[in-house]
C-alpha cells in the first residue's frame, strides 16, 4: 500500500496512444515522512501518519513537541500532519521513513480525498438542482424560489428539508487512475478532475 500528499497545480490534456483526448488533472506529489505508527493494541486502530512540506521555517511548541515523541529522530519540520489507514494490514513503515512519486506507476487504481471550492451562500437552484418556478405571465421574482416548504399538519419545516444555504468547502473522496507520472518533477497525471482549487492538499492512495 502506497500513499502520498500533494497540491493540485492545474489541470490539462494529453493524448493516448489512439488519439484520444484525456483530461487530466496535474498534481505536484510528495514526498512525505512517516512521523508516527499507530497500533491496534496501543491506539486501537492502526495508521501511518506522515508530514508533508518541510518549507516551513518554524513551527510551535506543540508540534515540536509532538514530532519528537515520535521516537525522538531528526524528523524535521513540516506544514502538514495527515494519517493513512493501511489497506493491507502486513505493510510495515517505520518512524523516518520517504514515501515518493516512485511508489506510483502508470495505470495504478487511486483514491484521492480534498475539501472542493466554497461556494457561499446559494439558493436551492444551484445547491440542490432545483428546476424553479413556472416562467410564464403572472410569476414575480418565483423563478428560483423553493417553492413549499411542507403541509400545514406538523406545523413546522422537517428535518434535512433541501433549502438555500452554504455550499461545498467539504471533503470529497473520489476514486480514479494515475495516466502518466513524470519522477523528475514529481508530477502525478492523474485522470480527469480532482477536489478543490488550485494548490489544494490532496491525499492520495493507491487502491489494492
Amino acid at each position: 500500500m502506497s500513499f502520498l500528499i500533494g497540491r493540485k497545480v492545474k489541470m490539462d490534456q494529453i493524448w493516448d496512444e489512439d488519439g484520444k483526448v484525456i483530461p487530466v488533472t496535474v498534481v505536484q506529489a510528495g514526498p512525505v515522512t512517516v512521523t508516527q505508527v499507530k497500533t491496534q493494541e496501543k491506539d486501537g486502530y492502526q495508521s501511518f501518519q506522515v508530514g508533508y512540506d518541510s518549507s516551513i521555517k518554524k513551527i510551535n511548541k506543540a508540534m515540536a513537541g509532538h514530532l519528537s515523541a515520535s521516537g525522538g529522530k531528526d524528523l524535521g519540520k513540516f506544514r502538514f500532519l495527515r494519517e493513512f489507514k493501511p489497506n493491507n494490514l502486513e505493510v510495515n513503515y517505520t518512524i523516518g521513513d520517504k514515501i515518493d512519486i516512485s511508489a506510483f506507476n502508470k495505470g495504478d487504481k487511486i483514491k484521492i480525498s480534498g475539501y472542493e471550492k466554497g461556494r457561499g451562500f446559494q439558493g436551492v437552484v444551484k445547491r440542490h438542482g432545483f428546476h424553479g418556478g413556472p416562467k410564464t405571465h403572472g410569476q414575480k421574482n418565483r423563478h428560483r424560489a423553493p417553492g413549499s416548504l411542507g403541509a400545514t399538519a406538523p406545523q413546522r419545516v422537517v428535518k434535512g428539508k433541501k433549502m438555500a444555504g452554504r455550499m461545498g468547502n467539504e471533503k470529497v473522496t473520489i476514486k480514479t487512475e494515475i495516466v502518466e507520472t513524470d519522477k523528475e518533477k514529481g508530477f502525478l497525471l492523474i485522470k480527469g478532475p480532482v477536489p478543490g482549487n488550485k494548490k489544494n492538499i490532496l491525499l492520495i492512495q493507491k487502491i489494492n
